[in-house]
C-alpha cells in the first residue's frame, strides 16, 4: 500500500473549517491543504495581525477571527458570533513547556490553553457542527498523569513544565474520548478523532526558559524532526478520512516519530473511561461550558424526521 499523502483528500468545495493556532507550525500547513481542496478555512488566532499574514501565504477561501484560548470571555465571544454550519472543527493551538503561569481564569496556562480552552470552544460550538472534532495531541501523553487535587499545578512543583504539558495532552486523548461517548449516546453523526505530528519541526517550544529544551529544539529537532507540513499529516488524515469515532492518528516510523500517518495505540491511561468522565466533569465545574445534550438530541431527532420515507412496490399507486 502506498504511504498516505494529502492527494487522498477529496475536494472539500462547500465545507467549512475552523483550525485554531493557525497562523504557523502544523495549524498553518493544515490550512494550507485544506483551502487548497476547496474549503473555506478560518485561522482562529489569538494575533489577529499575525493570522492575516499566514492567510495571505494560502490560496483559497480564507478567514481571520480573533480567539484567545487563555480566556473564556474571547472563547464564548467567538461562538457567540458564529452563525453558520461547521464541517470541521481543529483543535490545534497550543502551548508547550512555558514558565508557570496563569490564563486569564487563573488556570495554569497549558492545562487552560491545551485542554481547557478547547473543551469549551468545542461545546460552545457544538450545536453548529456537522461532521467532525479533531484535537490535536502528543506522544508524551504517555507520561502524563491527570492530577485531581491539583489540576493547575497551584502546589505541586512545576519544573520546566513538562509535567504539566504532559497532563495537557493525557487530557486532550481523554477529551476526544468522552466527548466521542456523549457524541454518540446522542444520537449526533459528529465523530471526534485525535491525532499527534510526532517530532515536527516548529515554535512550539520556543516558550520554555528551559536552557536544555531550547537546545533539544535546536539542535535534536533539527537533525530528526520532519518539516511541519508532513507534520500535519496526521492532523489531515484524522479530519478526511473514513474512520470510527475515537481514532487517534499519528505517525508511522521511528516509534511513532515520524513517518506517513496511521492508526496508533493510546496509553492504558488515555484510554480510561471512568477519568474521562471525571475529566469532563471537573472541566465542566472550572469552565462553566456544559455539553449540549439537548440541542444535538434535536438536531438528530430532526435530521431523522426529515430523512425520506422508503416505500415497498405494494405502497406504490399506479
Amino acid at each position: 500500500m502506498c504511504d498516505w499523502t494529502s492527494d487522498r483528500i477529496s475536494t472539500l468545495k462547500g465545507k467549512t473549517v475552523i483550525v485554531t493556532g493557525a497562523n504557523s507550525g502544523i495549524g498553518l500547513e493544515a490550512a494550507r491543504v485544506f483551502a487548497a481542496k476547496g474549503a473555506h478555512v478560518v485561522l482562529a488566532v489569538r494575533d489577529e495581525a499575525r493570522g492575516a499574514d499566514a492567510a495571505a501565504t494560502l490560496s483559497g477561501s480564507t478567514e481571520v477571527r480573533v480567539l484567545d484560548l487563555a480566556d473564556l470571555r474571547s472563547i464564548r465571544a467567538f461562538a457567540e458570533n458564529w452563525h453558520a454550519d461547521i464541517d470541521l472543527l481543529v483543535n490545534n493551538a497550543g502551548v508547550m513547556v512555558p514558565p508557570l503561569g496563569r490564563t486569564a481564569d487563573g488556570f495554569e496556562l497549558q492545562f487552560g490553553i491545551n485542554h481547557l480552552g478547547h473543551f469549551a470552544l468545542t461545546n460552545l460550538l457544538l450545536p453548529r457542527i456537522t461532521g467532525r472534532v479533531v484535537t490535536v495531541a502528543s506522544s508524551a501523553h504517555r507520561s502524563g498523569a491527570i492530577d485531581f487535587d491539583d489540576l493547575n499545578w497551584e502546589t505541586r512543583r512545576y519544573g520546566n513544565g513538562s509535567g504539566g504539558y504532559e497532563q495537557s495532552k493525557l487530557a486532550n486523548l481523554l477529551f476526544t474520548l468522552e466527548l466521542q461517548r456523549r457524541l454518540a449516546q446522542a444520537g449526533s453523526p459528529v465523530i471526534a478523532t485525535a491525532a499527534h505530528p510526532g517530532m515536527a519541526a516548529t515554535n512550539l517550544m520556543s516558550s520554555s526558559e528551559s536552557a536544555v529544551i531550547r537546545v533539544f529544539a535546536a539542535v535534536v529537532v533539527r537533525l530528526f524532526a520532519q518539516d511541519a507540513a508532513t507534520g500535519a499529516l496526521p492532523t489531515l488524515f484524522a479530519a478526511t478520512e473514513d474512520l470510527p469515532g475515537g481514532s487517534y492518528v499519528g505517525p508511522s516510523r521511528r516509534r511513532e516519530m515520524a513517518g506517513p500517518p496511521m492508526l496508533v495505540g493510546r496509553s492504558h491511561a488515555a484510554s480510561d473511561r471512568i477519568i474521562a468522565e471525571r475529566l469532563w466533569a471537573a472541566s465542566e465545574n472550572l469552565t462553566g461550558v456544559r455539553f449540549p445534550a439537548t440541542d444535538l438530541a434535536m438536531a438528530a431527532l430532526q435530521r431523522r424526521s426529515a430523512m425520506p420515507v422508503a416505500t415497498s412496490h405494494s405502497d406504490q399507486t399506479m
